[in-house]
């Protein structure tokens, strides 16, 4: 591809703002729709509700200005938009939502901030619409009236819908449609404590006419194509209710591994009951096998345990409900304890005292529960001197037992408790606990050179408490010096050998830990308690942990490294280093950071330097990395119309960036644009040579010329300095319409497909026409129009009324333009910007009618004021026309043709243009003049005069 580069070169300084500041600017935001919105009404000035069907596809674009360019984020009412959608929308200037639901209506936010002024905020409302099928549901009521020997039955179809906006219900009575009132015996309303979502049709004291097909229509009346859904109910005399039946017990009690079968029948109801399974807590087993109202459980486990329902609908009545409730057998978590006499505040074991043995287990199904006993293997039963009890389910489930009263010799030995349960097939749970003279309770230490306990962030460490006694217990750690949880994430850790093993330690860890007994597989007994410190060391936190600086040769830069915290707090000693070269040396003092100059840079100052401030537990590491990189320039989005010399093919680009910081390092001398198309690999490079020194806000455009259209290119820029080559900024730049969404500048010649987004006016007669004179039909009426466009070539394209038959006399054509958005200067009042508007005009023929043009303000869709107005044979050449406007919001310009007597009467228009600020004196008064059209020198914002008042209002 072939690209010739202009060479226009502009160095512009906008004196806009501070100064020093150039084109720097805080940002503004607007928001615009695409997508496939129902409609969009403007519901206050600074919210628009969008309404959308569901399913569709949501496109809102957040058009920013400001520079440097603003970064952007949406965010939705209640939550983040990126909570909802994929994140990688959610910070483009475009949130797109396909597949919209109805959840994902509400206010979305479109919020630009470029660190100059307040962050820039526009919302607007999205609106989903939807419409769900309706369903209808049958009840009757039947009451015995008193005193008479008959039954009055009503009946009651409720037909309910979910949608938005709120549904409309009509009823059918086979192909008759029902109203209220038009039959004695049927009664239509809402009931109160709805919102319009239900509608019931009420049939009074049964009638046989009244066994028939009905129907309810469900309508949102056809918004966003909608269509309306229909649902139908055969009502008879055998309509009834569902029943059901289980045919398997409640509760069922099953073995682990067991296959389980629930069967649900239906006893009645018409139409046929539709049949489903669901569990009281908790989703279905992904395992189960369901068939019609059959459902399979195979190779069950205590996670399958709980209640199911069968459920039975039609529709009439209230849903039919059965439910039973599977128990799988289990057998776990054995335990036990000794109980020294409670009569004495000895702890020990001794001849003559009471002792009780008590063992615990967790089972399923607790009444299925049986314990035995046993002494040295031998059973035993309960007795005055051995009591087998079992204790309170509510007190302590699952707990048997065994006081020994007055303890001797004999009794010495060891005692078995045998945990079953009765149903079988689950293995016994076997408890032994010897009692002997060597049987003591619990007593904990901690040796000497366990707490304190040293180790550096991220070890593994076991702190030990050593437990003596027979038994051993199981102990318990927790944190004694704060309530926090401990590295399981538990408030409390077991250990069975007083071990507590941390992996991964950090400094979060430290402090004192506790452990101490407890009553199982010990003695039931005051717990005994010790406490262990531990201590974390870790290398210094420092700051910065990476910091870029960027200077320019011959001057002097210092990098100082912080310490923040470290343990031990006494640090060691302290390096720097460029690259592996070692440069100073040295011992901290009371100070908390350590500097090292450079006076005067060069080539070789430049690098990577790192300070490493060491201790015992490490070293932790500030890096500086010294460059003398330019910045990279700031591309200028905000440039007014910079797609010009707009042609048939191709089209030029104006370029406009500012430089970041660019006193920061050396004088740019040049930067190297590439430049290629998009999709394409090769990049064409040239360098654009710099003149002196470019200050801070300086705007500077580079012209790209002979792009062709429609294609987009992407374009990258590198500062050049002494030191080489700066950082990169790549955008892309796009063929659009030169329409702006901030009017400062607009010029179209029709050149393009889309005739720069000109719309044909709906309630005219006939239409404007793109002509040529190199394409124009060669049957043409001759002695009218034009025979080249404004600029004089046959090739270019212009606008036209053709004239000829079948058009009659005062028949129009209307061209209407975009709408142009003007950014107020002063939010509380107007702008009292003045644009001038001017275009080409050719009126030649001896029929030639009327040109008029009107202005439209926003919001007033059905006033149009007049701008500018000719009629009569101006000749054949092309004429200019030049109007003040004086607009005090978004505007829209419209051309009228109006037909005259005979077929010579061609008008056209060509090369309309609005520029900011007023025209020159001399268009005003020559150019239309000279051609006898009617020039109206509007000044809009004084007219009306109630809109003027309400806008110099002061407001709150």
């Amino acid at each position: 591809m072939d690209l010739v580069y202009g060479l226009v070169w502009l160095l512009t300084v906008l004196l806009e703002g501070i100064s020093g500041q150039g084109v720097y600017a805080p940002p503004t935001v607007r928001i615009v729709h695409s997508g496939l919105a129902c409609n969009i009404e403007e519901e206050r000035y600074s919210e628009r509700v969008y309404t959308i069907r569901e399913g569709e596809t949501l496109e809102l674009t957040c058009l920013v200005t400001g520079h440097p360019r603003p970064q952007i984020r949406w965010t939705k009412t209640a939550g983040s938009a990126s909570d909802r959608f994929q994140d990688s929308s959610v910070f483009n200037e475009t949130l797109r939502i396909t597949n919209i639901q109805r959840h994902q209506g509400g206010r979305y936010y479109c919020k630009a901030e470029n660190g100059l002024g307040s962050p820039a905020i526009k919302s607007i409302r999205v609106d989903v619409y939807y419409l769900d099928d309706p369903v209808v549901t049958v009840h009757q009521s039947i009451g015995e009236a008193k005193e008479q020997f008959y039954y009055e039955r009503t009946v009651f179809l409720r037909c309910v819908a979910n949608s938005n906006p709120p549904v409309r219900y009509s009823w059918r009575r086979g192909q008759e449609v029902l109203l209220q009132g038009s039959d004695k015996g049927v009664e239509i309303y809402e009931p109160f404590f709805t919102q319009g979502e239900t509608k019931i049709l009420k049939l009074k004291n049964l009638r046989p006419q009244d066994y028939a097909n009905y129907s309810c229509i469900a309508s949102v009346r056809n918004v966003c194509n909608i269509p309306d859904k229909m649902v139908s109910f055969r009502l008879s005399n055998k309509t009834a209710s569902p029943s059901i039946k289980l045919l398997v017990d409640d509760p069922i009690v099953v073995n682990p591994g067991e296959a389980i079968t629930l069967v649900c029948v239906t006893t009645g109801g018409e139409p046929t009951p539709s049949l489903t399974w669901v569990r009281s807590f908790g989703t279905l087993p992904e395992k189960i096998v369901l068939n019609g109202g059959t459902l399979t459980i195979p190779a069950i486990t205590s996670d399958d345990a709980g209640t199911y329902s069968c459920i039975a609908n039609n529709n009439v009545g209230n849903p039919a409900k059965k439910s039973t409730n599977i128990i799988v057998r289990a057998l776990k978590k054995g335990r036990f304890w000794i109980t020294p006499d409670p009569y004495h505040k000895d702890d020990n074991i001794q001849i003559g005292r009471e002792v009780k043995i008590s063992c615990q287990v967790e089972a399923v199904p607790s009444e299925e529960l049986t314990f035995s006993w046993f002494k040295n293997g031998r059973p035993l039963r309960s007795s005055e001197r051995m009591v087998i009890t079992q204790t309170d389910p509510d007190v302590s489930p699952g707990t048997t037992n065994l006081d020994i009263i007055d303890l001797k010799f004999t009794d010495f030995g060891t005692y078995t408790c045998v945990a079953s349960l009765k149903g079988g097939g689950i293995s016994d749970i076997s408890i032994d606990v010897n009692i002997s003279s060597s049987t003591v309770p619990p007593n904990l230490t901690v040796p000497q050179e366990k707490s304190p306990l040293v180790t550096r962030e991220g070890d593994t460490i076991e702190l030990q408490c050593q437990v003596t006694g027979k038994p051993k217990p199981i102990i318990l750690w927790s944190r004694a010096d704060k309530e926090v949880a401990m590295p399981d994430g538990t408030m409390q850790m077991e250990s069975y050998d007083g071990t507590l093993r941390i992996v991964n330690v950090s400094r979060e860890m430290s402090g004192m830990y506790k452990c101490q007994t407890s009553q199982y597989n010990g003695f039931n007994v005051k717990p005994r308690e010790a406490l262990v410190q531990l201590i974390v060391q870790y290398p210094p936190a420092v700051e910065p942990a990476f910091l870029e600086i960027r200077q320019g040769q011959d001057r002097s830069v210092t990098m100082s490294c912080r310490v923040l915290r470290a343990y031990p707090i006494r640090v060691l000693t302290y390096e720097w280093r460029l690259g592996n070269k070692l440069l100073r040396t040295g011992q901290f003092d009371s100070q908390e950071y350590t500097e090292y100059p450079v006076k005067s840079l060069s080539n070789e100052n430049y690098g990577v330097y790192n300070c490493s401030i060491i201790n015992e537990a490490g070293a932790g590491r500030c890096s500086f990395l010294v460059t003398g990189k330019a910045y990279a320039p700031e591309f200028y989005y905000d440039t007014y119309n910079p797609v010009w010399q707009n042609r048939h093919r191709v089209y030029s680009y104006s370029l406009q960036w500012t430089q970041m910081n660019p006193d920061a390092v050396d004088r740019i001398v040049a930067y190297r644009l590439g430049i290629r198309q998009a999709g394409q690999q090769r990049w064409w490079e040239q360098e654009i040579k710099i003149n002196g020194n470019i200050q801070k806000g300086e705007l500077i455009t580079y012209n790209l010329t002979e792009l062709i259209k429609p294609e987009a290119y992407e374009v990258r820029l590198t500062p050049l300095t002494k030191f080489g080559e700066g950082d990169s900024t790549i955008r892309v730049i796009k063929y659009t319409a030169p329409v702006n969404p901030h009017l400062r500048e607009f010029h179209c010649g029709f050149e393009d497909g889309n005739i720069c987004l000109f719309t044909q006016d709906d309630t005219d007669n006939f239409d404007w026409t793109k002509q040529s004179t190199a394409t124009r039909n060669t049957k043409y009426t001759p002695n009218t129009g034009p025979n080249a466009d404004r600029s004089g070539s046959k090739e270019g394209f212009y606008m036209y009324i053709e004239t000829s038959r079948p058009r009659l006399e005062g028949e129009k054509a209307r061209l209407l333009s975009p709408v142009f958005s003007i950014a107020p200067k002063n939010p509380y009042g107007p702008t009292n910007t003045a644009y001038c508007f001017s275009f080409f005009y050719h009126m030649y023929g001896q029929h030639i009618g009327v040109l008029n043009v009107y202005l439209r303000l926003k919001g007033q869709t059905t006033i149009e004021n007049p701008l500018w107005s000719s009629s009569g044979n101006k000749g054949q050449r092309w004429n200019e026309a030049h109007v003040n406007i004086y607009p005090i919001t978004s505007f829209q310009l419209i051309f009228e043709g109006i037909r005259g007597p005979g077929i010579e009467g061609d008008i056209a228009i060509d090369d309309v243009s609005i520029a900011e600020g007023e025209c020159a004196k001399q268009d005003l008064t020559t150019k239309n003049s000279v051609d006898g059209a009617v020039g109206i020198l509007v000044h809009l914002w004084l007219f009306p005069v109630i809109i003027l008042i309400s806008i110099l209002s002061p407001r709150r």
